[in-house]
C-alpha cells in the first residue's frame, strides 16, 4: 500500500484518461485491456482518497486507518503539530496565503522523516507525525528539528513580515496508536500553555511534562 501512495496526489486527468481508455477497449470488446485500465483508475482514485487535497500529505482517514493497524510492540511516537496563531495569518493576509503556508509547513514537516514514518493532516492547521519503532530520544530530535526548521524558514519570501511557528505535543510508548494520539493532544496543550513554539513531551523518569525549544 505504501508504494502506491508515496508519489503524492494523482492528477485528475490521469484518472479520466484511464477511464476513457477503458471505455474504448470495452466498446471494442477487449475486456482484458478494459479491466486493466479500470483497475488503474481504481488505484488512482483510492490513492487520492487517502491524501489531503490541499497539502498532498496523508489525510485524517489514512491516519486513523494506520494508527489502528500499527503493532503495539516496539514503541510508537506520535507528534501532534499545530500552527501557532494561524487564525491571525488568515485574518491578516487572507486565506489564499494561509493555504500556501499550510502547504509549505506540510513540506517542511516531511523533511528528514525516517522511511517508516509519515505525516498526515489531522484537520485545519494541525498535522500528525507518526514514527513507528522510533525511540523517544530520536523522536524528540525529529520533532525539535521540525519545529526549528519551520521557525527558521524564510517566510518573508511568501509575504513580507510573515513569521510562522509551530507547537508540538510528542507522545511515546507502547500503547495503541489512537491512545498515543490522545496523549499527544494533551501534550500539545502543554506546549501552547508554555508559550508556543515549543515541543512538549513527558519525561519517563520524572513523569513530568517538559517543554523544549532553543
Amino acid at each position: 500500500m505504501e508504494d502506491e501512495l508515496t508519489a503524492g496526489t494523482p492528477a485528475p486527468d490521469l484518472l479520466a484518461l484511464h477511464e476513457s481508455i477503458a471505455d474504448l477497449f470495452a466498446t471494442q470488446g477487449d475486456w482484458r485491456r478494459a479491466y486493466h485500465h479500470l483497475r488503474s483508475a481504481l488505484d488512482i482514485a483510492r490513492a487520492g482518497s487517502l491524501r489531503d487535497p490541499l497539502t498532498s500529505s496523508y489525510n485524517r482517514r489514512y491516519l486513523d486507518q494506520r494508527l489502528l493497524g500499527l503493532p503495539l510492540s516496539g514503541g510508537l511516537a506520535v507528534a501532534l503539530v499545530d500552527l501557532d496563531r494561524f487564525k491571525s495569518v488568515n485574518d491578516t493576509y487572507g486565506h489564499l496565503l494561509g493555504d500556501r503556508v499550510l502547504c509549505r509547513v506540510a513540506d517542511l514537516l516531511q523533511e528528514g522523516l525516517p522511511p517508516e514514518a509519515f505525516c498526515a493532516r489531522y484537520g485545519g492547521e494541525e498535522f500528525a507525525l507518526v514514527l513507528p519503532g522510533v525511540e523517544q530520544p530520536r523522536a524528540l530530535r525529529i520533532a525539535e528539528a521540525a519545529r526549528a526548521r519551520i521557525a527558521r524558514h524564510s517566510w518573508s519570501e511568501l509575504q513580507p513580515g510573515l513569521q510562522v511557528t509551530i507547537s508540538v505535543g510528542l507522545a511515546h510508548g507502547t500503547g495503541s496508536g489512537p491512545r498515543q494520539l490522545h496523549r499527544a493532544d494533551d501534550l500539545l496543550y502543554a506546549a501552547k500553555h508554555a508559550g508556543r513554539n515549543k515541543v512538549a513531551y513527558r519525561d519517563r523518569e520524572s513523569a513530568q511534562v517538559i517543554t523544549h525549544s532553543e
